[in-house]
């Protein structure tokens, strides 16, 4: 019989036992190792099934708590722990050891639409929540005083399963907060903390807030599941990326919107210090900017001056590197939920369409963009990896006209991965592998390689199981994968672009590999397909139609249900990480990173951070075919071809080769170098500290001196500049040279006319831009060089400006001048996205300059 209410039954510790609540509530046990052997010697078998806390607490006998409170070991060990936590989130870290400690801000807010912080916290889906998990340990052990802020998703992300034909299977678990590491934030008077919309028809939606702590870090994840709402609001969260448009803009609103409210509450009750910066990863949690404007604008300040204050503060991530990866809403659907009568009614609803519309060459004019918004709104704006923040300048480029995307206002910070979370202890317990020897190096790579058979095999049986074979029809899966065999992984999402079945592309090719005589290779791949996406789904279960054949599948199997317990495995057991997704279409790519950090070499795609860190001594590039012209299914079987090569002529061999003392020296060599020398790059400490010294505390500064009066300074100057600017233009460029070939080391003078029309230059800053020129005379590293003010205004309105230029390289060279807004409060002189550059006609008139 079902039951018709369901109750979670708290154990009763005895006092001396106490302190196991708080450090199952704090997910710093996730990566604690001391703390996870305390938990595990509680019950080793339950612990082994549900590696968590608070589910090993809630199923414990009495008896056996009895019997813990009276082992002095155990209690002493208990204390250790309690004390070790204490210090942890009370003593001073790396950030209140800085010197520049009055700039640091005095706190962040974190908003992401997923956080992976543990597999007892299911709010992921993929690499945007694994990195966000990692970004708030990262900051927990740093002592960065970040708060986080997310959804609470009944259903998580969805189980994996596959049907017997190999077809993707979703199931969506209901989750019970209170069977979870989480606590309610309460009131004062002890009554659940509550945020609300306003919807249009005079509806709330009503949210929950509840409160994950990682280590030093406070979670805040909003739960629409409570009564008060009808049962159309009380489904807002209900799955992680779920619904249609307007569900998932009800999330984001709620995310970004009722996030900022959430935070607001979390710091009256607590007294934890109001953020001065607001990061958003993703422009999912984009309306928090929107919500700050009204606040502000509560106070009496105008939405043009309440948005420069707000930009000040505001750090955007972006991470996707195509256009369909961004959520767009129509603008109908939007305007429908803001202003009067519904959320925001103080915000013209033109200005807020005004912040998220493709108003630009190439855009769609109806569709409201969530990342277009969150640049709006962000005084700083990075991408994820070198190569993407190039890719990012690009595709964003419209919001800036007239300016080349080398000048486009976003950075890049490469991601990094939190080691105590993803590094086995074994890695750990070896210390310095610069020190290892050779014999220690092969012998903890096999160890790790006999522990994934293992872990795979026990996988594999429970999902054939769950395909319907019996077990008199699995005896075979005790002989899958070989601890002695070089052991490939490929785990991810399953999007088109990372090309699952790129292996798959000359199967009888692969074949070869899988079974050679005397270098054989071994697969394991693992990744979900989003529900709605049936070609990721067709690719899931073309791999594992191979993957089934009785000829080859002790040499490649397909994992279901791939999530951050199997990861823990997979990463340390590989010796070789797969990643071939289509360059340039990986944002960064973190897996490879978690790989790395075991002692396992990548072998991918030049593109996300391999692009920017890769080295022959830490693996293999695998070579591309991007040209523009290059059709898909041509360059698929280009680049599967050269993996087949590498994987036969370059990387087996290197495998099983045996030196003089009968081991690999060569592999362990490159084992050692990938440890030592690209570990300490993929760090999630190195990431945080970008992000503090780069972005959070420029941020910051930037927001302390953005006051009331200097915001509606600043705002008045741009609605004076734009209104201006049609007039602003370059007359008349000339130099102190005719010769066209004049020698490196000279120097001419520039001498430029400009009208400023109304303006002041002080309003602006004329630049000389100099540089190397291509074939069609574009220039390639443009420097450029700030030009004087001389005399002015003459009777027509014109400006004389001049200044040097410098001939300090060899070549073709040119040079060209423009004009751009000044401002001390400006963060870059492309933020307003104008510029006046001469006309063609002068330009043509003026020539290049020597060729």
């Amino acid at each position: 019989m079902k039951a018709i209410r369901r109750f979670t039954v708290r154990p009763v510790l005895p006092e001396t036992l106490r302190p196991l609540t708080e450090l199952a509530r704090n997910l710093r046990w996730s990566w604690h190792p001391g703390t996870r052997e305390l938990f595990r010697s509680v019950d080793p078998g339950r612990w082994d099934a549900t590696a968590d806390p608070v589910r090993l607490l809630g199923g414990v006998r009495a008896e056996r708590f009895t019997e813990l409170a009276g082992d002095e070991e155990f209690v002493r060990r208990l204390d250790e722990a309690a004390r070790d936590l204490d210090a942890y989130v009370s003593d001073g870290r790396w950030y209140q050891q800085q010197r520049t400690a009055g700039e640091l801000p005095s706190a962040v807010a974190y908003f992401s639409p997923e956080f992976g912080i543990t597999a007892a916290l299911p709010q992921y889906s993929g690499g945007l929540g694994i990195l966000a998990g990692d970004h708030l340990k990262a900051a927990s052990d740093l002592g960065v005083p970040l708060i986080g802020v997310g959804l609470l998703y009944r259903h998580g992300y969805f189980r994996q399963t596959l049907s017997r034909d190999g077809w993707q299977q979703e199931h969506y678990p209901v989750l019970d907060p209170h069977e979870l590491p989480l606590a309610p934030l309460q009131e004062d008077d002890g009554t659940p903390a509550h945020v609300s919309l306003a919807l249009p028809g005079g509806r709330l939606l009503r949210a929950r807030v509840w409160v994950a702590r990682v280590g030093r870090v406070p979670l805040l994840l909003l739960d629409s599941d409570v009564e008060e709402n009808d049962p159309g609001e009380r489904g807002v969260t209900d799955r992680l990326y779920g619904g249609g448009s307007e569900h998932r803009l009800l999330q984001e609103m709620l995310l970004g919107i009722g996030g900022v409210r959430a935070v607001r509450a979390y710091c009256r009750i607590t007294g934890h210090p109001e953020p001065e910066v607001f990061h958003t990863n993703e422009g999912h949690a984009g309306f928090l900017g929107l919500e700050r404007i009204a606040e502000l604008r509560a106070e009496g300040l105008e939405f043009a001056a309440g948005l420069e204050a707000v930009r000040a503060g505001t750090v955007f991530t972006t991470h996707t590197p195509v256009p369909a990866g961004i959520d767009r809403f129509d603008r109908e659907l939007v305007a429908h939920h803001f202003g009067p009568g519904a959320e925001l009614p103080a915000i013209d609803v033109q200005d807020v369409l005004s912040l998220g519309m493709e108003t630009y060459p190439g855009g769609e004019p109806n569709l409201f963009n969530m990342a277009v918004m969150g640049l709006r709104l962000a005084g700083r704006a990075n991408g994820v990896s070198l190569l993407h923040g190039n890719v990012s300048r690009e595709m964003f480029a419209g919001l800036w006209p007239g300016f080349d995307a080398d000048e486009v206002p976003i950075t890049s910070v490469t991601n990094g991965v939190h080691a105590p979370t993803w590094v086995a202890p074994e890695v750990l317990e070896l210390g310095d592998a610069a020190g290892a020897s050779d014999e220690q190096l092969w012998a903890l790579r096999r160890e790790l390689r006999g522990q994934l058979v293992t872990e795979v095999r026990t996988r594999l049986r429970a999902s054939w199981r769950q395909r319907g074979a019996g077990d008199a029809e699995l005896g075979w899966v005790d002989k899958v994968l070989d601890p002695d065999v070089l052991t490939i992984g490929f785990a991810r999402r399953v999007p088109s672009y990372k090309r699952l079945t790129l292996m798959l592309r000359d199967r009888d090719r692969l074949m070869e590999l899988l079974l050679h005589p005397e270098h054989p290779v071994q697969i394991v791949v693992a990744g979900k397909a989003h529900p709605a996406d049936d070609g990721g789904k067709r690719l899931v279960q073309e791999l594992v139609r191979f993957a089934d054949d009785p000829r080859v599948r002790h040499r490649i199997v397909f994992l279901p249900d791939y999530g951050m317990a199997m990861a823990r495995k997979l990463y340390p057991g590989c010796d070789i990480w797969l990643n071939n997704p289509l360059r340039p279409l990986e944002a960064c790519g973190t897996s490879g990173m978690k790989a790395a950090l075991n002692g396992c070499l990548n072998l991918s795609v030049l593109d996300g951070w391999w692009d920017e860190w890769f080295e022959p001594d830490f693996g293999w590039a695998i070579p591309t075919a991007d040209g523009d012209a290059m059709e898909q299914d041509r360059r698929d079987d280009i680049e599967a071809a050269a993996l087949y090569d590498l994987l036969e002529q370059r990387i087996a061999p290197r495998f099983y080769e045996r030196g003089p003392a009968g081991l690999p020296d060569r592999w362990t060599e490159m084992v050692r170098r990938t440890l030592t020398k690209l570990g300490p790059k993929l760090l999630a400490d190195r990431m945080v500290r970008e992000y503090v010294d780069r972005l959070y505390t420029p941020a910051a500064l930037a927001h302390r001196a953005l006051t009331r009066d200097e915001a509606r300074e600043l705002a008045d100057w741009k609605g004076r500049l734009r209104a201006s600017w049609h007039r602003v233009a370059v007359d008349h460029v000339e130099t102190s040279t005719t010769s066209a070939t004049p020698e490196l080391g000279s120097t001419l003078a520039l001498r430029v006319r400009v009208r400023l029309g109304d303006l002041r230059p002080d309003d602006v800053q004329v630049q000389a831009l100099s540089g190397r020129v291509d074939p069609e005379d574009r220039i390639t590293d443009a420097t450029p060089v700030p030009l004087k003010p001389v005399n002015g205004p003459d009777g027509e309105g014109g400006w004389s400006y001049e200044g040097p230029l410098s001939l300090d390289r060899t070549g073709p060279f040119g040079y060209t001048v423009r004009v751009l807004p000044s401002h001390r409060l400006l963060a870059s002189g492309a933020e307003l996205g104008l510029v006046a550059v001469p006309s063609d006609e002068l330009v043509e008139a003026g020539g290049v300059l020597m060729r």
